[in-house]
């Protein structure tokens, strides 16, 4: 195959793990490679190829201007000034992502939405692995796209967020999936319209198209194309008296299912769906179904002896994730609901009619903890998780629910979800106490 990036100058923006598996791409290609990042300090530097120039603490625009190829970070916008500038001077700027789907063999079984995503992307990877297939998972979760090429796979299961689609363009997904659209990121985009645009752009000239039966925003914009549809009726694949079904097919019990409250099931039948129309046999599909265990910080059961359910899903980062926990969840006392951090200018309102019930009493925290405290009158307003731990304690009975569920980013008081899980964890089983907690 022709290598078009021979002598190219091809300027990369933003290292960490993804930035230094384009370096290695375009170091492989022959190309003239400079790295910007607009940290002081980026995470990677150290692993950097002395002969490859670096910008730090903010954009270079005569680098930009002089560039043949920009490969920008999912983090930052197109709407930046600098990078508008050069693509109007008519440099051309795409994503690891592109690049990964210009040199991809395998087919690519490709899935976004605001919630549920990680779940599914390692389901379906699951379902694929139980079949014998040697499937590479990567994208917006694990190990960085191009890193995956490195390897014979065949097949691709990616995640990707609206952040990587917005510079994706040569995707041909084997089958495609948005699986949910609610408010997320509306700091960075328009509107949510704006935002599910973005996210649309998954089913371009995707061969299978899978939508979520149950929600409208989820199809694609152009009529007329084949859908296969998930839902609990009335759909492709659905959910009867507690089996999954492929079309009038019972393919497991819900009893099977590690995996537990509908929020899972949906997931479970989008990746069934998924998994079906890439090709995946049944067989390998349900063994994945009755092993996978789900993930880390998504709705998971602390492990602890005081008779209480601690549930961490510190991965509920935006409002639809909190509504699709709450939805249909069974408590037999009260439900002691941890709610707070970084919004991201969402609307919260979505949250007040699920909140305002007698057994919800609702402890908020962080950046945007006084908004979320005026969704209901049976609302605590605090500092930190850890003092709204230290104030539920005492109060807990047998048969009571802590839940984290934030619908909120973390970074306002910490590293990223994951160490707030973590903590969450520790205060849950008493390794940590407010006294002590970071």
């Amino acid at each position: 195959m022709q290598n078009p990036y021979q002598g190219k100058t091809v300027t990369i923006i933003g290292l960490g793990k993804t930035g230094l598996s384009c370096v290695e791409f375009f170091a492989d290609k022959g190309a003239k490679i400079q790295v910007i990042d607009t940290r002081e300090k980026p995470a990677g530097a150290d692993q950097l190829p002395s002969d490859v120039p670096l910008h730090t603490g903010g954009l270079n625009l005569d680098w930009l201007l002089g560039s043949d190829l920009i490969v920008i970070s999912p983090g930052l916008a197109l709407a930046t000034p600098e990078i508008q500038k050069a693509i109007q001077a008519g440099v051309e700027v795409v994503g690891d992502i592109e690049l990964f789907c210009r040199e991809a063999k395998a087919p690519i079984i490709a899935i976004t939405g605001s919630n549920g995503k990680s779940t599914v992307t390692t389901l379906t990877t699951e379902m694929a692995k139980q079949a014998g297939i040697k499937v590479g998972m990567g994208g917006n979760i694990g190990v960085p796209a191009l890193s995956l090429l490195n390897e014979d796979y065949e097949l691709y299961v990616l995640e990707l967020s609206s952040f990587q689609l917005e510079t994706t363009y040569s995707l041909k997904a084997k089958s495609a999936t948005v699986l949910n659209i609610s408010e997320d990121h509306m700091d960075r985009y328009e509107s949510i319209a704006d935002y599910r645009l973005a996210k649309l752009k998954i089913y371009d000239n995707a061969e299978h198209i899978i939508v979520n039966g149950e929600d409208p925003q989820t199809y694609p914009e152009q009529a007329g194309r084949s859908l296969i549809r998930f839902a609990e009726q009335n759909a492709e694949y659905s959910l009867k008296n507690g089996q999954l079904y492929a079309g009038d097919t019972a393919i497991i019990s819900t009893k099977q299912m590690k995996i537990s409250g509908r929020h899972n099931e949906m997931n479970a039948l989008a990746s069934m769906a998924l998994a079906e129309a890439a090709g995946v046999p049944r067989e390998g599909i349900v063994k994945a179904l009755q092993s996978y265990g789900g993930l880390d910080h998504r709705f998971q059961l602390v492990p602890t002896t005081d008779g209480v359910r601690w549930i961490n899903d510190s991965k509920a980062t935006n409002v639809g994730s909190t509504v699709a926990a709450l939805n249909g969840l069974q408590v037999a006392g009260k439900l002691y609901l941890l709610l707070g951090g970084d919004g991201k200018e969402a609307d919260f309102s979505e949250l007040k009619p699920l909140v305002s019930q007698p057994h919800i009493i609702c402890y908020c925290f962080g950046q945007d903890g006084a908004k979320l405290a005026e969704l209901t009158s049976q609302s605590v307003l605090v500092e930190t998780m850890a003092e709204a731990v230290a104030q539920i304690r005492p109060q807990l009975k047998q048969g009571d629910m802590v839940l984290l569920s934030p619908a909120c980013a973390s970074l306002d008081q910490f590293p990223n979800f994951e160490v707030r899980g973590k903590q969450f964890a520790e205060l849950a089983q008493g390794k940590l106490t407010q006294g002590n907690a970071a």
